[in-house]
C-alpha cells in the first residue's frame, strides 16, 4: 500500500515536471519570437519622393533696340529752315511732313516748332498744298519771329466730302509700289548725265554730291524709277531742283537745272529726261547729283556703275 503511494506521488511529480518543461519551453519560444520582431524587422528604403523643379522667373522681352541710322521720330525747327529743306534732310516728301503736323501752308512754321517726322495714329486733315511754281522760298527770319511766310505759298482750298475723296484717289494713284527693302541693292543707279565729274563727294560740304559739268540744256536723266516729290525752288542754293522718291529709304537729288519737265506726284521711269541742265544758282553749267539713303547723303560714286562715259 505505501509503495504504492510512492508510485502515484512520483508519477504526478514527474507530470508536473513535464507540464513544467512545456511551459518553459513554450515561454523560451514566444520570447524568442519577440525578441525577432522586436529587433529583426526588415528595413524598406525608400526613394525619395521627386518634387517638380521650381519655375524660372520669366524674363520680360527687351524691345528691339532702334537702328543706329533711322530718322529721329520728332525735329526742332531752327532758324532758316524751311519745310522743303527739313523733308529733303530726314528723306520725306514735304506734303506728308506737312499734313503729319496740320501745316496749311509750307510757310508756317517757326523756330524751335516740334515737328514730328513719322505718320501719326490718325493722319490730321489740313488742305491740300499747292505750291506755285518757279517762286524762290525765303528763309526763316529771326527767332522773335512767331510765323514767317516762306513761298512758294499754297494754296488753301475749302474742305469737301467730294475735294477728299479726289485729293485721296489722286495721292493713291501717283504713288508708285514701294520696296520695304533697305540695302543698296534695292535700287537700280545710273548715272543721271553725261559729263565730267568736277566734283567729287564731301562729307564736309554745305550740298553733299557730286557735280557733272555740262552744255546748257543738256539732258538730265532720273537715275533711278520712282516719283517726283519736289519740283522747284524751295531750297536756297539747289536754284531749280527736282527730288525723287524711289523707296522709303533712297532718294535723288537734281540741282541748278535751267528747265524742269516733271510736275510733283508724277511716275518717272528709269533714264527718263525730267530736266535740262543750267546754272541757276551756280556760278557755272553743271548738274548737283544727291543720293540720300534716309535723308543722308551718301558718295554717289559707290552707287553708280562704274562705265560712265564723258
Amino acid at each position: 500500500m505505501r509503495s504504492r503511494m510512492v508510485h502515484e506521488v512520483a508519477s504526478s511529480v514527474a507530470s508536473v515536471s513535464s507540464v513544467a518543461k512545456m511551459f518553459l519551453a513554450c515561454a523560451a519560444i514566444a520570447l524568442a519570437s519577440g525578441c525577432a520582431t522586436r529587433y529583426g524587422a526588415p528595413v524598406v528604403e525608400r526613394a525619395p519622393e521627386a518634387r517638380p523643379a521650381p519655375a524660372k522667373p520669366a524674363i520680360a522681352a527687351k524691345p528691339a533696340p532702334r537702328p543706329a541710322d533711322a530718322r529721329p521720330e520728332a525735329y526742332t525747327v531752327r532758324k532758316g529752315d524751311t519745310l522743303y529743306s527739313i523733308a529733303l534732310d530726314h528723306g520725306l516728301d514735304y506734303r506728308e511732313l506737312a499734313q503729319w503736323n496740320g501745316i496749311g501752308e509750307p510757310g508756317m512754321i517757326r523756330p524751335g516748332q516740334q515737328l514730328r517726322l513719322t505718320p501719326p495714329a490718325s493722319t490730321a486733315m489740313v488742305a491740300p498744298l499747292r505750291s506755285s511754281p518757279g517762286v524762290e522760298s525765303r528763309p526763316l527770319g529771326g527767332a522773335a519771329a512767331d510765323a514767317v511766310k516762306t513761298e512758294p505759298k499754297a494754296v488753301r482750298a475749302p474742305y469737301s466730302e467730294q475735294a477728299y475723296a479726289q485729293l485721296s484717289a489722286a495721292r493713291v494713284e501717283s504713288r508708285p509700289p514701294v520696296t520695304r527693302e533697305e540695302g543698296d541693292e534695292a535700287v537700280s543707279w545710273s548715272w543721271p548725265a553725261r559729263g565730267r565729274v568736277i566734283s567729287a563727294f564731301n562729307d564736309g560740304a554745305n550740298m553733299k554730291g557730286i557735280s557733272i559739268a555740262g552744255k546748257p540744256g543738256q539732258p538730265v536723266l532720273a537715275s533711278a524709277a520712282g516719283r517726283v516729290i519736289f519740283s522747284g525752288t524751295g531750297i536756297r542754293g539747289f536754284g531749280k531742283l527736282i527730288v525723287i522718291k524711289h523707296n522709303n529709304s533712297f532718294l535723288s537729288v537734281y540741282a541748278h537745272n535751267s528747265e524742269l519737265l516733271v510736275k510733283e506726284g508724277q511716275n518717272v521711269a528709269k533714264g527718263q529726261k525730267i530736266a535740262e541742265m543750267g546754272s541757276t544758282d551756280t556760278d557755272q553749267v553743271k548738274l548737283h547729283f544727291e543720293i540720300r539713303r534716309l535723308g543722308k547723303p551718301v558718295d554717289p560714286m559707290k552707287l553708280l556703275p562704274p562705265d560712265q562715259a564723258a
